[in-house]
């Protein structure tokens, strides 16, 4: 008995000094890997250095860290590096400095599992090469940036004049509402109709993107990457996730079949159109990258950038014209002032806190650092919409920011809110044109107030891939 007792108590005592051996291994090759990186908190095995900021990349921990390591430092992801970028200069010249080298796009568990490289947004090489070239030139040719667009969205502008006249200054959330104007101008494009408020498909639409949008840099995302291999194991956000996407594709795919049987293609009017004509010109054409795949992953792309962030912006729009009352009389006084407001509000709310991680595709130097191949690149862009360097008065309200000592606009270099580089957002156009047009024509119609009896507003945001304001109310008085 003692025998065996000892036998178990050696083997055991073996286990753990060879567990404590390859863990001091890994911990020194660790060590020894990021002796070239910029600095950053110490990596451990299998966890990295996420631990530190708490896996979840928000704007007090990023602070925090620029503070301790420097606006170039390195975080891990377990065994990964990513060099993350705070403040104008070290974004742009991180981004547009070398910038082909560092236009990857992060291949990890998570987006493999949501896009398996497909469309836009989130792919490499020659799929994003002629994907995105195809998606710019198919915008184009739809209007974006000329009247037809303009009209487009004009009418989407009036139905939502009309939803809020119909209100009679009630006290309403106008979220939905919203999104709803946004979505459709999108949907227009890409599809070749609208939806109607009611349309009950068209709303779990909005709450599957809603659903992938708060999962984006939560918590659980950094730990479904840092642990991949306990991912699916894991109960609710990354399955809800995924039930969210497998909606949205399914969705896409029946509007394919629709387009399919309609059979439009010598005449194309929507997105759907012109991609099928190009998968029947590219059928037989060594290398191309056209399939159905793609097709929905990049319409996927499409709505999402097209809807999220310029809905999110004209939310904090209203807010803020609540807020500011005299700032909302001015600005309907001066509506002729082109894109004052636009830049006003997205810099002031800071829609998006980090861009998408882009990758290393080959050795590089980032801001004198050498950057190996495969490693991600962090950019916070919320950080350049901040820096003290570039802004008078970054965490206040003013209308300063964007006029000379004369009064008239003037553009900041420091406005990066589009992002740099190669991986510069292809619908920036689009989405100030769309916010200007809806943001003028409801301040033309309306007065915005506070509903009675509210005595305080939350301008706090919810933490996501974009950050939304909390829930609010509003009337809206016709002048």
């Amino acid at each position: 008995m003692i025998r065996v007792w000892r036998c178990e108590t050696m083997i055991s005592v073996i286990l753990i000094s060879l567990v404590l051996f390859l863990l001091s291994a890994q911990f020194l090759n660790l060590q020894w890997k990021s002796r070239g990186f910029p600095p950053g908190p110490t990596p451990f095995p299998i966890i990295g250095s996420f631990w530190w900021i708490k896996f979840r990349a928000d704007h007090g921990s990023l602070e925090k860290l620029a503070k301790t390591y420097g606006n170039i430092c390195t975080l891990w992801l377990g065994h990964r590096p990513m060099v993350v970028l705070y403040g104008f200069q070290a974004v742009k010249k991180g981004l547009t400095t070398n910038s082909e080298d560092v236009s990857g796009r992060l291949q990890t568990y998570v987006f493999n599992k949501m896009a398996s490289g497909k469309g836009i947004l989130v792919s490499n090489g020659l799929i994003w090469k002629q994907q995105r070239h195809f998606g710019i030139g198919t915008l184009r040719k739809l209007g974006m940036g000329n009247k037809g667009m303009e009209r487009g969205i004009q009418t989407e502008a009036r139905y939502l004049v009309e939803f809020f006249r119909d209100k009679a200054g009630e006290a309403i959330d106008p979220s939905f509402p919203i999104v709803h104007a946004v979505s459709n101008v999108i949907c227009a494009v890409v599809f070749g109709h609208r939806f109607s408020l009611e349309d009950k498909t068209f709303r779990q639409l909005i709450e599957a993107f809603n659903c992938i949008v708060a999962f984006g840099n939560s918590q659980f995302y950094y730990i479904c990457e840092t642990f991949p291999w306990a991912a699916m194991c894991l109960p609710g956000p990354l399955h809800k996730t995924k039930l969210s996407w497998d909606f949205v594709r399914s969705f896409v795919r029946q509007e394919i079949k629709s387009h399919r049987e309609k059979g439009r293609i010598d005449e194309p009017e929507d997105f759907i159109d012109f991609y099928l004509k190009e998968l029947e010109k590219t059928k037989n054409v060594p290398n191309s990258t056209f399939d159905e795949d793609n097709m929905v992953q990049s319409v996927f792309d499409l709505f999402l950038g097209g809807s999220e962030t310029t809905a999110t912006t004209l939310r904090w729009a209203l807010l803020y014209m609540l807020i500011y009352p005299d700032i909302q009389e001015k600005v309907q006084e001066e509506l002729d002032a082109v894109l004052l407001p636009s830049h006003l509000i997205k810099k002031i709310s800071s829609i998006v806190l980090i861009t998408i991680p882009r990758e290393a595709v080959k050795d590089t130097t980032v801001l004198g650092y050498h950057v190996p191949k495969g490693t991600l690149i962090m950019a916070n862009i919320d950080s350049t919409l901040f820096d003290p360097a570039y802004w008078e008065t970054p965490h206040q309200f003013n209308p300063g920011h964007f006029l000379d000592k004369d009064g008239n606009f003037v553009t900041r270099e420091a406005f990066l809110a589009f992002s740099a580089g190669h991986r510069v957002c292809l619908g920036e156009v689009m989405a100030k044109m769309e916010f200007f047009i809806i943001f003028c024509s409801l301040l033309q119609k309306f007065k915005f107030t506070v509903p009675e009896g509210v005595k305080e507003i939350n301008t706090d945001f919810i933490f996501g891939s974009t950050m939304k304001p909390h829930p609010y109310k509003l009337c809206a008085v016709l002048r």
